[in-house]
């Protein structure tokens, strides 16, 4: 697997990445949500330079002009409800992409551990395009794992590029076992450590409850 953390270089990037995880600021959900957005269409940028490029001839009042436009068939899948402010984000710049939403969360067991459920599941098939898997916390990297090994019914893709804000290096270690050998990670930051409950320390908290309000 292929890492592509994007503050290794100072940018714009390391304003929204501090507001995210600053716990006054992130009392404002709407600014929460407009962050994680602008985070994903910074990474959308950045991982557009990776994507094969044709030629194509445009029109204008005066004339043509050859431009290189992006040749590729592209899924944008979110991990319901954290994922939604991420997948607005990258859409934004690949608003001609097809677009999957999937449901992933933690069955709390009574030892405390858990388990990963994914029960709703709406797609396109994925057979050879290439898939943007978009989930802000990349924790334990459970999620991410049982999340693709679904997707998987609705077609094998050509290529896998994850999106996630925040992550662990534990994490990090874990998808890059599980899942294909030429899977890109595009993530904004890395966190060193998980808390006895699979939380990212420092990290930011629940990216869900602060974009969307707290849950049952």
């Amino acid at each position: 697997m292929t890492v592509h953390q994007l503050s290794e270089n100072n940018s714009i990037l390391n304003t929204f990445i501090a507001e995210i995880r600053d716990k006054k600021i992130q009392k404002d959900a709407m600014r929460f949500r407009r962050n994680i957005e602008r985070i994903g269409e910074i990474m959308g940028y950045e991982m557009s330079k990776q994507l094969p490029y044709i030629t194509k001839a445009v029109t204008t009042p005066l004339g043509t002009k050859l431009i290189d436009l992006i040749d590729d068939k592209i899924v944008l899948c979110s991990i319901l409800r954290a994922g939604l402010p991420l997948h607005q984000g990258l859409l934004n710049y690949f608003d001609k992409a097809e677009n999957a939403f999937i449901s992933a969360y933690r069955k709390i067991k009574p030892n405390g551990d858990f388990d990963i459920r994914v029960e709703y599941f709406a797609s396109p098939s994925l057979q050879d395009k290439t898939l943007f898997l978009a989930d802000p916390m990349l924790a334990t990297g459970q999620s991410l794992v049982s999340t693709y090994k679904a997707l998987l019914s609705h077609g094998t893709p050509k290529e896998l590029h994850i999106f996630a804000v925040i992550g662990s290096s534990d994490g990090i270690d874990y998808i890059s076992k599980y899942l294909p050998k030429q899977t890109h990670l595009w993530i904004a930051t890395v966190d060193d450590t998980l808390n006895n409950h699979g939380y990212i320390i420092p990290g930011l908290g629940d990216a869900g409850d602060l974009a969307f309000g707290d849950k049952l």
